[in-house]
C-alpha cells in the first residue's frame, strides 16, 4: 500500500468518525493511523507527522483514546519514548459501548411510554423503544466476536 493510498484510506476513516460518531476529524485519523501503519506501535511525533496534526492537538486526542481503552500506551525496556498502538479489542469495545446506550435509550423509552399511557405521544416513544429493542434482540442474537 503506497503512502498517498493509507492516507486516503485513513482520511475516510476521520470521515466516517466524525459522521457518524461526531468525534474530531484528528481522533479518526489517529484511530485509521494505528490500523494502517507500520510499524504497529507508533511514537506520538510519528503520529502527529504522520497525520499533520499539531503535537498539542494529538496529546489531547491521545489521552481520550488511552482513556476510552481504544488505544493503549507501550513502554520498551531502554527506551524513554512511549508509543501508541490499537488496542486489538478495540472494535468490539466500540460495538459494546453502542449496546450499552441502546439499552439505556430503552429504558428511557419505557420510562416515557409508563408517563404517557396511551395516545399520540406513546406512539412516537413506541416506535423509538420498539426500533431500540429490537436492536438490542438482534444484538443478543449475533453478539460482537470476542
Amino acid at each position: 500500500m503506497s503512502d498517498d493510498a493509507a492516507l486516503a484510506w485513513v482520511e475516510r476513516v476521520a470521515t466516517f468518525c466524525v459522521d457518524e460518531w461526531g468525534l474530531p476529524p484528528i481522533t479518526g485519523r489517529v484511530l485509521g493511523w494505528l490500523m494502517v501503519c507500520e510499524p504497529a506501535e507508533q511514537s506520538a511525533g510519528s503520529i502527529a507527522e504522520a497525520i499533520g496534526a499539531s503535537r498539542a492537538s494529538l496529546t489531547s486526542n491521545m489521552r481520550y483514546l488511552t482513556a476510552i481503552e481504544l488505544v493503549r500506551r507501550v513502554r520498551r525496556p531502554g527506551d524513554r519514548t512511549t508509543y501508541f498502538r490499537i488496542e486489538e479489542d478495540a472494535w468490539r469495545k466500540v460495538v459494546l459501548r453502542k449496546l450499552a446506550g441502546l439499552s439505556t435509550f430503552t429504558a428511557i423509552a419505557h420510562e416515557g411510554l409508563a408517563l404517557t399511557g396511551d395516545g399520540p405521544r406513546s406512539e412516537r416513544i413506541r416506535a423509538a423503544e420498539t426500533s431500540m429493542s429490537w436492536l438490542q434482540k438482534l444484538a443478543v442474537e449475533h453478539p460482537p466476536p470476542a
